[in-house]
């Protein structure tokens, strides 16, 4: 006979593995990325908010950076490699603290699931380096509809507006 100590120890052990099973990363680990590096050439490449957000999925705290603002004309790339990820001319207010886009530049981005959070999201990281950028959410403007949240840490911008000569 099974002694319910037992029994409960299989069950709170199975709730575990579930658990564990579901927060698992998506693809994103398992992929190859053009730009690989150790984890020790990364620390010294990145500044320090950027290697967290990049490398180790962190967010960093809304409204803190000054990318949420920028409204001059230009692109937004990956702070790890460089990839043009994103136009200014696709760059929304979305109220979040974070700066958002509708649509990012074509083969910039690819995603996984992110199961961190009970509810499952989709994470957007650069298609080049794998570094993570944020999520992507269904809530966002016209024409598609999607709100690309991404971290400031995660991006650098590069003005397409001359200054004086």
């Amino acid at each position: 006979m099974v002694s319910r100590r037992l029994l409960l120890a299989g069950g709170a052990s199975a709730v575990v593995l579930t658990a564990l099973w579901w927060m698992r990363g998506g693809d994103v680990n398992a992929a190859t990325f053009e730009i690989t590096k150790s984890e020790d050439e990364w620390r010294r490449l990145l500044k320090p908010a950027a290697y967290k957000v990049l490398r180790q999925h962190a967010t960093e705290r809304p409204f803190t950076s000054p990318l949420d603002a920028e409204k001059r004309k230009g692109i937004f790339a990956c702070a790890g490699c460089d990839l043009p990820l994103f136009a200014s001319e696709t760059k929304f207010d979305s109220g979040t603290g974070w700066p958002s886009f509708f649509r990012p530049l074509p083969n910039a981005v690819a995603s996984s699931t992110d199961r961190s959070l009970i509810i499952p999201r989709t994470e957007v990281h650069c298609s080049r380096c794998g570094g993570h950028l944020g999520h992507v959410f269904q809530d966002g403007p016209p024409p598609t509809g999607l709100r690309y949240c991404i971290n400031g840490a995660a991006l650098t911008f590069a003005s397409s507006v001359s200054g004086p000569a």
